[in-house]
């Protein structure tokens, strides 16, 4: 796995490059210090998962992660920062990132890069318990303007309890391949891009 790193803090840089390539599969290809950085080095490197703070001087991290979204909507970005600001994940959140962890749990990061590698989507747990509360902070639209048959609010349930394909496909008794394509079908109807948009999606208007 190739992973980019940006962070304006070169001490945190190194030491995530340390802690990173001690797993021996993972190899950090590039080192960033900013959002213009983080930009052209994704454009070169083409990173299988970007690693980025969100406070930067020059380009936030959430302005980088826009504009590279725009570039590449595929883009994995996973966001470590110390900032649990309702702002920061809201935005994250709306951008699409692939992530958004705490630096202090330092012990998620090569897992959150590993799952995100795969696609799956990572927020460390003190965001899970934020992101329902920020959401329904807006008015909901009716449900039944959606068009969503039961099933397929059965799925959105454990699309946002933070399940992979293969526990879902368990807990509804449906092959992976049956929940991947109606998980599909269900990007295609709401017009949403990812997982992580699903799971917005189930706290706004269904939950």
């Amino acid at each position: 796995m190739k992973i980019l790193v940006v962070d304006d803090d070169r001490l945190v840089c190194a030491s995530l490059k340390t802690i990173i390539e001690a797993q021996g599969d993972i190899e950090v290809i590039g080192i960033g210090h900013n959002g213009e950085e983080a930009i052209a080095l994704y454009r070169k490197l083409k990173p299988d998962v970007l690693l980025m703070d969100i406070r930067m001087e020059v380009m936030t991290g959430l302005e980088a992660a826009a504009a590279i979204l725009a570039i590449d909507q595929t883009a994995r970005i996973l966001f470590l920062t110390t900032f649990l600001d309702d702002e920061y994940i809201i935005k994250a959140l709306k951008l699409g990132a692939k992530g958004y962890i705490i630096k202090q749990d330092f012990e998620s990061i090569v897992p959150a890069l590993r799952a995100v590698e795969i696609g799956q989507s990572v927020f460390g747990q003190d965001i899970v318990t934020k992101i329902p509360g920020l959401i329904n902070q807006q008015e909901p639209r009716s449900v039944d303007c959606f068009d969503l048959s039961e099933k397929e609010r059965e799925l959105l349930d454990r699309v946002a309890q933070g399940l992979s394909n293969r526990e879902i496909a368990e807990s509804l008794y449906l092959s992976e391949g049956t929940v991947r394509n109606r998980i599909s079908v269900i990007l295609e109807k709401l017009n949403l891009r990812d997982r992580t948009q699903l799971a917005i999606f189930f706290y706004k208007n269904l939950n």
